[in-house]
């Protein structure tokens, strides 16, 4: 697999890493306006594809709108607000957190993790990051009476009609199944199919996809938090579908119908939304600047930055 350079970090005026990765930008038509690395190769899309994941739940019946629709499609940072809707959404199923399959944790936001350590909490599924989508997977079985307790088996009809609707968005079928960091089946597609997703979320005129697109941009603190960069990328950018995932992923459609999306190749999530922006820029599409870079830090001051490599840029 061949990667292109698509980030540097600069400490100061001396150039001290790089990062390699793919990158697609599709038009408004979904045509490629250009693609770097090899972004038609397979890829799992992590929690990026939560927001597909949420499609197929609301197709199959979930009764979910506004923040907690939102919150099925985060990884959240664990928040007060987070927690509390996770158990809104099971409660309203008949459900408690015991119900939850996914990986007990803490939260991820930095904020949240001090009052949460502080609190002498430890960890537990509910404050994964990925409990609001397992709490959502939970309530769309309660309602198509399909069994709780084998939710994340790849055969079990949740995820069979997840798998069914990211090909549909994609445009491909589905070419690697693994496991998710939250225990989740994963299903692997190319950047080309997961932007091309991402498009269709984002243009939907009516339909659960409109749902989604609604609930995401009016209420991104859900799908992120505090501080997180995608909360503030949809903030900025209105009409905007945005979803970050595990191991360097990020995508994003837009209301004309352009969409990017980009994996970092080494993994590292510090240059994924620095990518992002810059090739949401070469399309043209204002970015918010405190995005377009990232702090590199000495003794706990700004040195130097991350940057977008001119291969992005232009």
């Amino acid at each position: 697999m061949v990667h292109a350079l698509v980030a540097e970090v600069w400490r100061g005026d001396f150039l001290e890493s790089v990062h390699h990765g793919s990158v697609v930008a599709l038009g408004p038509g979904g045509d490629p306006k250009f693609l770097l690395g090899q972004p038609d190769q397979l890829a799992y899309p992590r929690s990026s594809n939560k927001p597909v994941q949420a499609l197929a739940m609301l197709r199959h019946g979930l009764a979910l709108d506004g923040e907690l629709l939102a919150l099925a499609c985060a990884s959240h940072s664990g928040e007060d607000f987070h927690v509390d809707g996770a158990r809104r959404i099971l409660a309203a199923a008949g459900l408690t957190p015991d119900a939850l399959r996914c990986t007990p944790d803490l939260p991820i936001g930095e904020a949240a993790l001090r009052e949460h350590l502080a609190a002498g909490r430890g960890k537990a599924p509910i404050y994964m990051n990925c409990s609001g989508k397992h709490a959502a997977m939970l309530a769309t079985c309660a309602v198509n009476d399909w069994p709780t307790e084998t939710y994340l088996d790849p055969a079990h009809p949740l995820q069979v009609a997840i798998r069914d609707t990211l090909e549909e968005l994609a445009g491909e079928r589905i070419g690697a199944v693994g496991v998710d960091g939250c225990g989740a089946p994963l299903f692997g597609i190319s950047l080309v199919g997961l932007a091309r997703a991402f498009s269709l979320l984002a243009t939907a005129p009516d339909g659960p996809e409109r749902r989604i697109a609604q609930a995401m941009g009016t209420h991104p603190e859900w799908v992120g938090g505090t501080g997180r960069d995608v909360t503030a990328l949809m903030r900025a950018i209105p009409g905007s579908v945005a979803k970050d995932g595990a191991e360097g992923v990020y995508a994003i459609g837009l209301p004309t119908g352009e969409a990017v999306a980009c994996k970092i190749a080494d993994g590292s999530s510090r240059a994924r939304a620095v990518v992002l922006v810059a090739a949401l820029r070469r399309l043209g599409v204002e970015a918010p600047d405190e995005l377009a870079t990232v702090p590199v830090l000495g003794h706990g001051r700004p040195v130097g930055a991350i940057r977008p490599a001119s291969t992005v840029t232009g």
